[in-house]
């Protein structure tokens, strides 16, 4: 069955108002004793002005990034507590912030942000509570382009650079999509100033897109002059509402600035042709596929300059191998003043190689030297500069002294050469881990067909548009056969729609009027005519791309460990310290191996140098001692350059490229690899823990069941008539969204004879029409989560809920109605109880149908070593049936919604990764709370912004999918590491001739250009193997076995 889609939200939203407080219950206290815990919720400073505090106390709102539970949230919170002079802190989960009152005269706002810090979060302090300052809701989204990133050093350098500069609330930069991703507010600085700031720390930087809602990007045909230029620009300074506008001559693009009060983005475009008379054609331009368009530029830069290098390197190469050429000899010895012509050939062809198509190489090194860092960039300069300015020398040597030492040019040629072949590659592989991304963005269709009225509803004229235009209300039309440009409501015609490229449901799904559509999606059969609810930015698929793309700009745990190698800083240290600790506890077979590594990698490329130069004078050293026979010499050879060459391969072969990217690769191919089957994951982290879960914990109602409850049995126990019941429990329930009361009162509608096709119809009127005619008048309806409601009707109270609901009111329940309710129990049925003015006057019965998978999904896990468990805020009859019936022996019940999150903490105490599965809005604060939050994509907004995952399909098997594919993703992750990790410990002896000796094994300097360049391909293509993953079919789900 495919998903609700209806108002569905998949991105964090950024800010939020103040929510109710979640408590947690202790199931063993009957006396119901709840201790608070932030999850949602702002901290209630009222308390705090009636708490009397120094009279210089201080307050403030700190933003804290990397907590993933409750443990992370105590955590900082007892690390601000410890702070001499803090009085008061709080720390909401959710929202990622920390509430801090503090004696200003000892304690300053940088201390509680080091404080943060130190514990192992990042800390960023928000402006003051008691003057809210505009700004705040004026922070953009903005991604922007860096090209020239080689390496993990270079993006750890950019991040850092972007999250100094003022203005900046957040930045995270993305070695493997070459973006960053950066929080700003545009009162403090702009996009230029960004994109400055990336320029100079020697990077190309350009804005890829915004989320400011008043700037659209076009692209313009049919401007050939200077003349129509002036043209345009005329134009535009007359239309009103048009703020401000930039038109580049070079790509012929349009940015324009408009206020969205004046003028709309359609009227915009429809502006400028009327006014131009349809002389200009424009097109608003997808952000998204600008993005993707920067890949094939790399790639196309990288093949352009690798073609360039074969070209010049090839003859240089030739000259060197094979001299004796009939008719090129004689001209090849060719004196022409002081050397030979081979050696002028030589020494021009590989000139150009080395400083100009190999220039980037020096400026990259340069600018990372300038930032006083080191990176490959770095490596590949000095091996070349050392074989190429060697080379000359000896040229100049020769023509001085007469003594002719063999040069080395074509080592420096051949060298670049590899290297941009390597780059080449890794630029192609890496472009095809965003190939989901480029698929769904492929999804939205390019035009809609937009129908317009008349003031009588006649359709009077039918034109086509841009998608990118559409706004709320439009009524657009789809054909057979064509993508819907939009999410809406189908307001006329019937079709079946093809939703598997977004929900992952392979089965057509029937849509009528007033059914709910996603764009995307593709119309199979009929006509539909559509009214636009969500555009832009807010359509599912929108936000599915925006998903996506968050998790694979974010860096899972176990990255850290590859970032460290270029970290230099005592403070990350510690920090990277901590996180290779986790690192190794999850490779506990290299956990030696990995420390040691590390303390290398720190500083990769010195260490590198360093054993170049031990190399070169070992080698040097050892020749001149006599350590080893002249036989081993070259011809016209001596011990230095024997000696140089071995330096400059292990300077040129040592590779930190392959471990940076040996996780960032996984995580997007996974990323993508999910979203296309219907599993959407929030983040690196997420994808992470989920493959080191022990419990998966179940909510009963609408996960391990349909969440389409029945009422099956309405039984009276007073003299009351059957019929004024079930007006009196309906007119009760009207105003719950809980699905047993929407059971109820469907249940009572139909009872009072309104045929099927008729309740069918009401379930999609307003609220008002719920109250008309046959429904009773109540007052002070509250719903009491994990009970029941309560409400007041003609001065008496009713109470329709559980037994705990009737106690708590003092209502006595008899026992044939206890006996009742056991039965309906026992059968896996959920009793309700009514009472009306404290008398208990009738039971009903309601049943909730388990899926079809739930019970071969139970036992999958049990095959995978997981153990499931139920929790339920039912009662313990019918959650012990639930639970036989699908088999799980593991059961919570009656356990209230905060009560779940404190469940999900128990399991977690020994040290055990817990994952929570649910739907509704009473499963967020455990969604929260558990290691891996998994929300059904049909559940509710709230509980799939509290998850890490989204199963957009609805079906149970994803929990599996999930959990499997982060399996296998990180076996992959590991497989990555370990090559990575052992080709540097292998590679840099064998081209240093430790082996030599023994068994002349000798690495030219070109070969171990080689094989550098092609350590990184061969990571990425590995993680590329993901892209074949098949997620378990139910048939062989019990066929997995323990790892």
């Amino acid at each position: 069955m495919a998903p609700s889609v209806r108002d569905l939200q998949l991105t964090t939203p950024r800010g939020g108002g103040r929510q109710p407080l979640f408590s947690l219950g202790n199931e063993d206290d009957d006396a119901g004793d709840l201790a608070d815990i932030r999850l949602l919720d702002d901290y209630d400073f009222e308390d705090v002005e009636s708490t009397k505090f120094a009279p210089n106390s201080r307050r403030i709102q700190v933003s804290v990034t990397g907590m993933t539970c409750a443990a992370c949230s105590n955590s900082v919170e007892s690390a601000l507590l410890a702070v001499n002079g803090v009085l008061k802190a709080s720390v909401a989960l959710l929202q990622n912030k920390a509430f801090v009152v503090f004696d200003a005269q000892l304690v300053k706002d940088e201390d509680i942000k080091t404080a943060i810090e130190d514990a192992g979060f990042e800390a960023e302090v928000l402006p003051e509570l008691n003057s809210p300052s505009p700004k705040a809701n004026k922070t953009l989204l903005g991604h922007f382009s860096i090209g020239g990133m080689t390496c993990a050093a270079c993006a750890n350098s950019v991040e850092g650079i972007l999250r100094e500069l003022p203005g900046v609330s957040r930045a995270v930069v993305s070695l493997t999509t070459s973006l960053a991703e950066v929080d700003y507010d545009p009162v403090v600085i702009s996009k230029d100033d960004i994109i400055n700031a990336i320029e100079d720390a020697g990077f190309e930087g350009s804005l890829v897109q915004s989320s400011e809602q008043n700037k659209i990007t076009l692209d313009i045909d049919a401007i050939s002059s200077e003349m129509d230029v002036q043209s345009l620009e005329g134009l535009l300074s007359h239309i009103k509402g048009l703020r401000q506008f930039r038109f580049d001559r070079i790509s012929r693009e349009l940015e324009v600035c408009f206020d969205p009060e004046v003028i709309s983005s359609r009227s915009l475009v429809d502006g400028i042709q009327e006014a131009s008379r349809s002389k200009f054609k424009l097109r608003v331009k997808n952000p998204f596929a600008r993005m993707t368009s920067k890949d094939l530029e790399e790639s196309s830069k990288m093949f352009h300059l690798f073609t360039s290098s074969l070209f010049l390197s090839v003859p240089v190469f030739l000259i060197k191998v094979c001299p004796h050429v009939p008719v090129l000899y004689p001209f090849l010895l060719w004196r022409c003043g002081p050397f030979l012509m081979r050696d002028w050939l030589k020494w021009g062809l590989v000139s150009v190689v080395q400083f100009f198509v190999g220039k980037r190489f020096y400026v990259a090194a340069g600018k990372a030297v300038r930032r006083g860092s080191t990176n490959m960039d770095v490596l590949v300069a000095l091996g070349t500069s050392a074989s190429y300015f060697y080379s000359v020398c000896a040229l100049f040597y020769g023509a001085v002294t007469g003594f002719w030492s063999p040069t080395y040019f074509e080592t420096s040629a051949m060298l670049i050469t590899f290297v941009l072949l390597g780059k080449y590659l890794e630029s192609l592989a890496k472009g095809k881990t965003s190939d989901a991304i480029k698929k769904l963005i492929e999804l939205a269709p390019a035009t809609a067909l937009l129908l317009l009225k008349d003031k009588g509803g006649k359709c009077i004229e039918e034109r086509e548009i841009d998608a990118l235009l559409i706004q709320p209300g439009d009524l657009l039309k789809v054909l057979p056969g064509t993508k819907l440009p939009a999410d809406g409501v189908v307001v006329w015609g019937s079709s079946y729609v093809n939703e598997s490229m977004v929900t992952g449901e392979s089965a057509p799904v029937l849509k009528e009027v007033n059914s709910h559509v996603i764009g995307g999606t593709v119309n199979l059969h009929g006509v539909l005519h559509i009214q636009a609810t969500k555009v832009g930015s807010n359509t599912v698929l929108s936000q599915i791309i925006n998903l996506v793309e968050t998790a694979q700009m974010s860096k899972a745990p176990i990255q850290k460990f590859a970032d460290f190698t270029q970290s230099k800083s005592l403070r990350s240290w510690m920090r990277w310290e901590q996180s290779l600790r986790n690192f190794s506890g999850m490779l506990p077979r290299f956990e030696h191996l990995l420390s040691s590594y590390v303390r290398v990698a720190s500083i990769f490329v010195p260490t590198v140098v360093v054993l170049a130069l031990l190399t070169l004078f070992g080698w040097y050293i050892g020749g001149v001692t006599g350590a080893y026979p002249l036989s081993w010499l070259p011809e016209n050879g001596n011990y230095f350059v024997f000696s140089l060459m071995f330096a400059i391969s292990v300077v040129v072969i040592a590779c930190p490229c392959a471990l940076g990217l040996a996780t960032p690769t996984a995580v997007m191919v996974a990323t993508g690899v999910g979203a296309k089957n219907g599993v959407l994951i929030k983040g690196g982290d997420a994808l992470e823990r989920a493959q080191k879960v022990k419990y998966v914990i179940f909510d009963k109602t609408g996960t391990l069941t349909q969440g389409k409850a029945s009422v099956t049995i309405a039984k009276v126990f007073t003299e009351m008539d059957r019929g004024e019941f079930l007006r009196l429990v309906a007119s009760a329930e009207a105003s719950s969204e809980h699905p047993l009361g929407k059971a109820l009162v469907e249940y009572a509608r139909h009872f009072h004879f309104f045929e099927p096709s008729e309740t069918k119809g009401l379930e999609n009127n307003n609220k008002d029409s719920c109250h008309s005619g046959w429904l009773l008048d109540v007052s002070d309806f509250s719903a009491l989560p994990g009970r029941g409601v309560h409400c007041s009707l003609d001065g008496r109270r009713v109470l329709i809920g559980n037994r705990k609901l009737l106690a708590e009111n003092g209502v006595t329940i008899p026992t044939n109605v206890e006996n009742f309710v056991v039965e309906l129990e026992e059968s896996a049925k959920t009793g309700v109880l009514v009472a009306y003015d404290n008398v208990l006057i009738g039971v009903l019965g309601i049943a909730d149908p388990l899926k079809r998978e739930a019970a071969v999904v139970v036992e999958g896990l049990g095959k995978m070593g997981i153990r499931p468990v139920m929790v339920t805020g039912d009662n313990w009859r019918t959650a012990k049936a639930v639970a036989k019936e699908v088999g799980i022996l593991d059961v919570k019940a009656e356990v209230m919604p905060a009560g779940k999150a404190e469940v999900i903490r128990e399991f977690q105490r020994d040290g055990s990764v817990v994952a929570m599965v649910g739907d509704g809005i009473n499963d967020s604060p455990a969604l929260a709370a558990a290691d891996v939050g998994m929300a059904i994509g049909a559940g509710t907004d709230v509980a799939i912004e509290a998850a890490d995952y989204v199963l957009m399909r609805n079906n149970l098997e994803d929990v599996i999918t999930a959990i499997d594919l982060s399996r296998k993703t990180f076996r992959r992750v590991r497989l990555n590491y370990v090559f990575a990790m052992a080709y540097n410990v292998i590679a840099i002896p064998v081209a240093a001739g430790v082996f030599y000796p023994w068994i002349r094994l000798e690495l030219p300097p070109w070969v171990a250009g080689a094989c550098m360049a092609l350590s990184s391909v061969s990571v990425v293509c590995s993680s590329l193997l993901l892209r074949t993953y098949k997620k378990p079919r139910l048939t062989s789900i019990l066929e997995i076995t323990v790892e």
